[in-house]
């Protein structure tokens, strides 16, 4: 899948840049950049979010944070675009904080929200009401108060409760399982044989461990099942071909390792709530190519 690149306006010099803004549409394709963006939408119910692999409806109050190159955008689907919608974003460079200061113990909630941001993250709608007064005045003000506010901004997002990363599991970078060199094995290993029959024990095995204490540390360390765990990145895998290649939803079924049609379409639906070929169909449609 092709998509655009941006070139922010951010200089060297600079903290983070504030775009506030009201327009009746989106018109921006899908892109990337190496800063973080905050990105809080209001009036725009039915709109479309794509953010890496996730293609979601969103609500009245939109508030989602990615990560540095995570492609994404916001596209016109079932909203009534009669309606002022309102948008606020603020991109920031990713060494706007050092990894120093980010190891102090204060800054622990914010460097948690960093990583999770390279998945992206969709507040609740609580959340983006909340915060909506206190992005309108960052909007507005200038000056070390506004930088203040901004990082009084970052801790309020990184506490706010039922936070939901976007992404699958393929778009996980191996150093988020830093804190286990052995989920960070299973996983490499996982990667290399997804398109194969994976049996429990060969993985079990690959780090020396009985099936049922690995069990155990894979649902400890990623909250699902060793099957679950398996078929999210099978998954992962089977959505950028469904973007990327022209292969028949069968040929991906069993490219990825999923051992009849009948199973995908249920694993395929039951995570993104719609069958492959509605998925497909969807995405395909609305895509701008550079």
């Amino acid at each position: 899948m092709k998509t655009h690149r941006e070139i922010t306006p951010l200089k060297e010099n600079d903290c983070f840049l504030v775009f506030d803004r009201k327009r009746n549409n989106f018109d921006f394709p899908i892109h990337f950049h190496p800063e973080y963006e905050i990105n809080f939408i209001r009036n725009a119910k039915g709109a479309r979010r794509v953010v890496g692999d996730h293609i979601g409806e969103i609500e009245e109050f939109e508030l989602v944070m990615v990560g540095p190159n995570v492609h994404h955008a916001w596209e016109d689907y079932k909203n009534d675009q009669s309606e002022t919608l309102h948008e606020i974003t603020i991109q920031f460079p990713r060494y706007l904080f050092d990894e120093q200061m980010l190891n102090k113990n204060i800054f622990k909630p914010i460097k948690d929200l960093f990583r999770q941001a390279n998945h992206g993250i969709l507040f609740s709608y609580e959340t983006a009401k909340n915060v909506e007064e206190k992005l309108a005045l960052i909007s507005k003000k200038s000056g070390f108060d506004n930088f203040l506010d901004f990082q009084s901004l970052l801790y309020d997002l990184a506490i706010s409760r039922n936070k939901k990363l976007l992404t699958t599991i393929s778009y996980e970078n191996q150093t988020e399982f830093h804190n286990s060199k052995r989920i960070e094995k299973v996983y490499n290993f996982i990667k290399e044989n997804y398109a194969q029959k994976i049996k429990i024990e060969e993985a079990a095995s690959v780090v020396n461990m009985t099936v049922i204490s690995f069990s155990r540390l894979i649902k400890q360390r990623t909250g699902k099942t060793f099957t679950e765990f398996v078929n999210d990145l099978r998954l992962g895998y089977a959505i950028r071909k469904l973007i990327e290649t022209n292969d028949s939803i069968s040929e991906i079924c069993f490219q990825c390792g999923f051992n009849n049609i009948s199973n995908f379409n249920r694993v395929f639906k039951k995570k993104q709530g719609c069958t492959p070929k509605e998925f497909r169909e969807n995405f395909t449609g609305t895509k701008n190519i550079y």
